[in-house]
């Protein structure tokens, strides 16, 4: 019923077939074994195969399938120097013969060169896209007037652009990636008898989160969703998904709310000091996945929201649950901006446990 229901809901709207899915859910014995708690889960969304995976790719095809309707032929985003959207939108450009334009905002303090040239930026300029700069990384609605600005620069060269905006002004549509992949996660636990009684995800943009959480409610399940706050504190972040969902309710064209205020729950335990800034819960959740499942986290997303997931597991949050889903949303490249701070904490010790800063 679940998969009618969101299949229904998303018929209006074009859909750009960008992702491998649906991807898998793998358990986590190892990790298990080290922390203890419920059974853990993982949906593999580093898996979706655009570019080297990650969520992006499932918001990208309503972006992009929408570009199509209308005729663009250029694609316009803004967001962090190493951030993974602008490089999987890059790549979806690409697939989709777009050209690209991507504007990178200073959100993280203090970096150095290796960040600036290494990892998602690296791969921009594989992918083609034309880099712009914005000079600060919290002011959204400036950094979206921008894109305007050189989006009208290319109209009046004869280009048809296409903007994704960063504001949560803007009607959320990659969020129905994520309406879907609640169908996707719903069936997955179906067929194959999965024990998941919560979700845990990164809540940066709100979007996945957002769309995960209306999409399950609108299927009728009640399974909880935790958002690992790693881009503003839990105060702001509630506000913010909150705002997503009433926003995604209004495309959707529901009849009633599906999202309670109550359904919407964040935690920022692990967030300090700050976007894309390490700590030593990040270090040890990025070292404790590589070496007990093989699986890498990046430091800014992943990393932030398995810490966050550790830490409420060991607060003994979920003890009574037979089994929790932790969403992997990829960002992998990410990881090679970092090298001189993970080379230099991997040749001295990791810090101690939970130190508030590197």
């Amino acid at each position: 019923m679940h998969v009618n229901t969101i299949t229904k809901l998303l018929a209006p709207f074009p859909r750009a077939r960008l992702a491998h899915l649906p991807t898998p859910i793998d358990e986590l014995p190892n990790l298990n074994k080290a922390v203890g708690g419920p059974r853990l889960f993982m949906k593999r969304d580093d898996c979706t195969g655009l570019a080297l995976g990650g969520n992006k790719a499932r918001k990208l095809e309503f972006y992009l399938g929408e570009a199509q309707q209308l005729g663009a032929d250029t694609l316009l985003i803004t967001g962090a120097v190493q951030s993974n959207y602008v490089r999987m939108a890059a790549a979806a450009a690409a697939k989709s013969g777009m050209a690209c334009h991507v504007q990178l905002e200073e959100r993280v303090p203090d970096v150095d060169e290796i960040y600036r040239r290494s990892g998602n930026v690296l791969l921009n300029r594989i992918l083609g896209a034309s880099i712009h700069s914005y000079p600060q990384g919290e002011d959204e609605a400036g950094a979206d007037r921008r894109l305007e600005q050189i989006a009208q620069e290319l109209r009046s060269q004869g280009k048809r652009p296409y903007i994704i905006y960063l504001s949560a002004d803007h009607t959320p549509l990659g969020a129905l990636g994520y309406v879907n992949a609640a169908g996707e996660i719903l069936t997955q636990i179906e067929e194959q008898w999965l024990p998941i009684e919560h979700i845990v995800i990164a809540s940066g943009s709100s979007l996945s989160h957002s769309g995960l959480l209306l999409g399950l409610r609108a299927a009728g399940s009640e399974i909880p969703v935790t958002g690992v706050c790693v881009r503003r504190s839990a105060k702001l972040q509630f506000e913010r998904v909150s705002q997503c969902t009433q926003a995604l309710e209004q495309l959707l064209n529901l009849a009633r709310p599906a999202v309670m205020p109550k359904d919407i729950q964040v935690f920022d335990g692990t967030f300090a000091p700050g976007y894309g800034r390490l700590n030593a819960q990040v270090v040890e959740a990025i070292e404790l996945l590589g070496r007990s499942e093989g699986i890498l986290l990046d430091p800014v997303y992943t990393g932030k929201s398995m810490a966050g997931l550790l830490a409420l597991v060991r607060a003994k949050k979920f003890d009574q649950l037979g089994g929790v889903l932790f969403v992997h949303t990829g960002g992998i490249p990410a990881l090679f901006a970092y090298e001189p701070a993970f080379t230099r904490i991997l040749q001295q010790g990791a810090p101690p446990l939970f130190s508030s800063d590197m």
